[in-house]
């Protein structure tokens, strides 16, 4: 494409014809601050905050604005300061400024540009207000419209992203507010409580339901056993909340601070993964060999799984029967586990730390209590293990690195890369061909699943036959390709499918970052090399050599598909209607 020249506070600067006035300001190294702006998602200019001045004087919104030859811009005159600075006050003028209570106090958007552009406290301008009415409806989240800005983040990624739009903007003028079709609760719509909508949030107006309090509580009861795993994506991204570059690994650290916190033992979900990997290979191999429903689709994301009983419900027979590993550890904690150790399965209190939102509404889920009690009791996400950890005073960056309890800490290579887009589907064929084949594979990286694009395929020759398989997060992604199989467009053996796009390290319960950050940075590339990189180090990286794994089969279950896995380790599933929940 070709480069024109343009000003920018004085510098000549070139960049590709077409690019935004924003674009082109990055390529200088100058930053205009955004707020309402997400790249390629919401590109509206409703929010003004990134306004320049150009040729002289006439204010532009710079996101949306194209630059052309000659074009002399201003990003930072006296004249811009005022303007976003009134913008602010504007802003907060309609918003709820209880900020020492907010759960986004120290990471809100807004707040932080109000403090960088010096917004007095004096100068907000008087008016009537959105009530503060909170729709706590849904499983999994809360929506406070008393802070909500109107940047239109959170129905952007529910429509373009995620191909649902339940929410959106109601209404017109001062009354305008984001919520859901005839102003229904979250919880009224097909909601698959994905939490991307949270994710890109820049303020405290939407947070998921927060299981603290109980978790505590619990933990404080000296009658209960109480045991926590923590989801592979968790230790990639644990890290941010305390300082550490996207991109770090915590895992060492995570487990001490879990242990401080109190919890009677520290498990892996990874263990989990591994053994659903056992189970969701036997299923794919029997379908296969005793012509079943196919393509085979995993069933780990509960979001997704939620997506396709209310968007694909002919295609829930596709689905595989198999429990997500969350819902698999907690079987497993108070069957196997409860009786290893001597205890009742009702006192042990079952906790997840994962990197979904959409778990809150799994664990409530039919048919996930195998034991008569719950499988798992509470689940946390990232976000709120960081407020644990930081409201009892522990030191995170300063803890030594500890290791998991056994047994239901042991895990593989396979189990951890269930946390990235591709990752199920690698360590399925893992297993999946050595079975088919009798043969040890010479390669275990399946690399043709590996990215965070939106979606995958790949064809591999296994013991006689061409299996075909696709990957696809992000559940506007999974639409286009499942129409495909519908239409017969593509035909594949196995699927996998995660909710979110780059899978589980994207989660809505991940730490939220900013939308510089989300623009200009790979997140979730990041977050998946940290499990990528666990992978590699493990001297065992198939789910089928996991020695725990392995006596769980040999001394309990039996083998994959038995009738006590079937009964601990598999679920059904529900034909929704579209606004059913």
């Amino acid at each position: 494409m070709e480069n024109i020249t343009i000003k920018i506070n004085g510098m000549d600067v070139s960049a590709p014809a077409g690019s935004t006035i924003l674009e082109a300001a990055r390529l200088a190294h100058v930053e205009i601050p955004t707020l309402c702006f997400l790249k390629d998602i919401n590109e509206i200019a409703a929010c003004r905050i990134c306004t320049v001045e150009v040729n002289g004087g006439k204010l532009a919104a710079s996101c949306v604005f194209p630059i052309s030859e000659g074009m002399d811009i201003k990003t930072n005159t006296p004249k811009i300061r005022d303007y976003r600075k009134k913008t602010l006050e504007l802003i907060l003028s309609n918003h709820n400024r209880s900020c020492l209570s907010c759960v986004r106090s120290g990471n809100c958007e807004l707040q932080t540009l109000c403090k960088e552009m010096g917004v007095d406290t004096e100068d907000y301008f008087d008016g009537d207000k959105t009530p503060s009415i909170l729709d706590d409806s849904a499983a999994h989240m809360v929506r406070d419209n008393s802070k909500c800005i109107l940047c239109r983040r959170c129905s952007a990624v529910c429509e373009k992203v995620q191909g649902i739009g339940v929410i959106g903007p109601n209404d017109r003028g001062f009354a305008t507010f984001i919520g859901s079709a005839f102003d229904k609760g979250l919880g009224e719509t097909s909601c698959v409580s994905c939490g991307q909508c949270i994710a890109v949030c820049p303020t405290g107006a939407l947070y998921e339901k927060t299981s603290i309090a109980e978790v505590e509580k619990a933990i404080a009861d000296p009658t209960k056993h109480v045991i926590v795993q923590t989801a592979p994506a968790v230790r990639a991204g644990l890290g941010e909340e305390f300082g550490y570059p996207i991109g770090t690994n915590v895992e060492g650290q995570m487990v001490a601070s879990l242990r401080r916190l109190g919890f009677d033992k520290v498990f892996d979900t990874n263990f989990s993964a591994d053994l659903t990997i056992m189970e969701e290979a036997h299923e794919f191999l029997d379908r296969v060999k005793n012509n079943g429903v196919l393509p085979l689709i995993t069933s780990c994301s509960p979001g997704w799984i939620k997506y396709c009983e209310h968007y694909f419900p002919d295609m829930t027979e596709n689905l595989s029967s198999c429990k997500s590993p969350q819902q698999m550890f907690g079987s497993i904690a108070k069957s196997y586990y409860a009786e290893k150790m001597g205890l009742k399965p009702e006192d042990i209190v079952s906790v997840s730390i994962m990197p979904c939102t959409a778990k809150k509404f799994e664990i409530g889920r039919e048919n996930q209590d195998a034991n008569g009690v719950p499988d798992v009791d509470y689940t946390l996400t990232t976000r709120e293990l960081a407020r644990m950890i930081k409201q009892s005073g522990i030191q995170f960056n300063n803890l030594p690195d500890e290791e998991v309890d056994v047994p239901l800490g042991l895990y593989t290579g396979a189990g951890v890369i269930f946390g990235a887009t591709g990752g199920v589907m690698e360590a399925a064929l893992r297993t999946a061909v050595e079975q088919l084949t009798g043969e040890e594979l010479k390669k275990l990286d399946f690399t043709d699943v590996r990215g965070t694009e939106g979606i995958k395929e790949a064809t591999y020759h296994v013991g006689g036959m061409d299996v075909n398989v696709a990957v696809a997060s992000g559940l506007g992604n999974a639409k286009e390709l499942l129409n495909r199989v519908k239409s017969g467009e593509a035909n594949y053996h196995f699927i996998e499918i995660m909710g979110c796009p780059g899978g589980c390290v994207n989660g809505g319960g991940q730490p939220q970052q900013p939308g510089y950050i989300r623009n200009t940075t790979d997140i979730r590339g990041l977050r998946a090399k940290v499990l990528y990189d666990v992978d590699a180090s493990k001297s065992i990286r198939k789910s089928h050599e996991n020695p725990a794994i392995k006596e769980l089969y040999d001394t309990y279950l039996g083998e994959p598909g038995s009738k006590k896995a079937h009964h601990l380790l598999h679920t059904t599933y529900v034909k929704r209607k579209i606004n059913e929940i």
